[in-house]
């Protein structure tokens, strides 16, 4: 759903790209210091209860995903070694944001229930795209799903910097709730597509 705005967001970062390669800052470095943002930014601020400041944090170092393929585009340096590090450093990423959020719940956010859904998201959310990788690594297609990870990923920031400002916790609950759901069945499609191919065979 997301992909449609994707030329929109890289004329936005065009010109910090350029900068950078002007400075002779490379598309790997990006990648890893926008990973070690998202991840400090929600294993810091979450666990204390610093849901916004956490959002906030995660939003500014998550560009980066768009600004080192950008860079690796105009530089003519894009590789299969940066598809796999960005691509791997994208799920502890999202392995951070959760997991995150589960301290959250264990500690100011005290609820148990939350805790596991953050983790049913962390796990899920993981498996999804192993799922894919591993049907393309055997030779199958399994891109399908109602959830990919953009939508993932801007549903749980997006929902959990409201839940904060207006101290409204329901909208993060039923997004955790929603997520969950999406990404369990998201895994299920994916292994019912595969079957079927291989079933073809």
């Amino acid at each position: 759903m997301l992909e449609r705005f994707r030329g929109f967001w890289t004329r936005l970062i065009a010109p910090v790209a350029r900068l950078l390669i002007r400075l002779g800052v490379s598309p790997d470095a990006v990648t890893l210091v926008g990973t070690l943002g998202v991840v400090a930014g929600a294993l810091v601020f979450f666990p204390q209860g610093m849901l916004l400041t956490g959002v906030l944090v995660i939003t500014a170092f998550v560009f980066s995903d768009l600004v080192d393929g950008h860079m690796a585009r105009l530089t003519g340096r894009t590789s299969p070694f940066g598809a796999f590090l960005d691509s791997t450093l994208d799920r502890i990423g999202d392995g951070a944001i959760f997991g995150g959020l589960a301290l959250y719940f264990a500690g100011p956010g005290d609820s148990g229930l939350y805790l596991a859904l953050s983790l049913v998201c962390l796990v899920m959310g993981s498996v999804t795209s192993y799922a894919r990788a591993r049907a393309e690594a055997l030779g199958f297609e399994a891109k399908v799903g109602i959830a990919e990870r953009a939508d993932r990923l801007v549903a749980i920031l997006v929902m959990t910097g409201l839940s904060a400002i207006f101290s409204l916790p329901i909208l993060l609950w039923l997004t955790l709730w929603a997520l969950a759901a999406a990404s369990t069945i998201t895994v299920a499609q994916r292994v019912w597509v595969v079957r079927r191919q291989a079933l073809a065979v």
